[in-house]
């Protein structure tokens, strides 16, 4: 697999790219808001150290090129907004999951649609992937319409997937394919994000 500490995928408003350590705060001001984590996949952090371990944690996975995380920075002031991932990367079926998290401060100005449409480029692109999948909280509307607008369609729901924090959840599970992907480029079919929570659970 790939060494991908060394990527980074320009948008018009934000450079994705490998969390740093100082990112450290950031990052932890985020995990750590109930709001952000109430259609997460762990309850809200507690400790800074939290952020530490998943930032040390992410530059071994980004040298193994098997999960591939990244911030989300705004490029107009260096703001880290919240991060994008493609996990559980399976080369021989060329298949990813896609996850992705904002801070609720910048909720519902199109930067979940925009940061995951870059990484959705890179995938089906130069990584050549050929299917993505999401999983999110039924309940999360603000996370489907984001999904739905890229092109990923509905394709079934788990019962009682998650419990976190003593919490049960369903999951609602999205898919995106290559071909699918490419023909809504070739049309220009970009929608605009939506208010409320974007985020899809990793």
């Amino acid at each position: 697999m790939p060494d991908h500490r060394t990527l980074r995928l320009r948008t018009q408003r934000l450079l994705l790219r490998p969390l740093q350590l100082a990112d450290q705060m950031a990052l932890y001001g985020i995990h750590s808001d109930p709001l952000f984590a109430r259609y997460w996949s762990s309850p809200p952090w507690t400790d800074p150290a939290q952020a530490l371990a998943l930032i040390e944690q992410d530059q071994r996975d980004l040298a193994g090129g098997e999960h591939v995380r990244l911030g989300i920075e705004r490029t107009r002031d260096g703001a880290l907004l919240g991060t994008c991932t493609l996990y559980k990367i399976h080369a021989s079926n060329r298949r990813a999951e896609v996850g992705y998290g904002l801070g609720p401060a910048h909720w519902g100005q199109g930067y979940a649609r925009e940061a995951v449409g870059a990484l959705l480029d890179w995938g089906f692109g130069p990584l050549g992937l050929h299917r993505v999948e999401a999983d999110i909280d039924p309940a999360n509307a603000a996370s489907a319409a984001v999904l739905t607008r890229l092109g990923f369609q509905l394709e079934g729901r788990l019962r009682e997937r998650w419990i976190v924090d003593g919490v049960v959840s369903d999951s609602a599970m999205y898919g995106l394919l290559a071909r699918e992907w490419s023909a809504q480029r070739l049309d220009g079919a970009q929608g605009q994000g939506a208010a409320g929570v974007a985020q899809g659970r990793e």
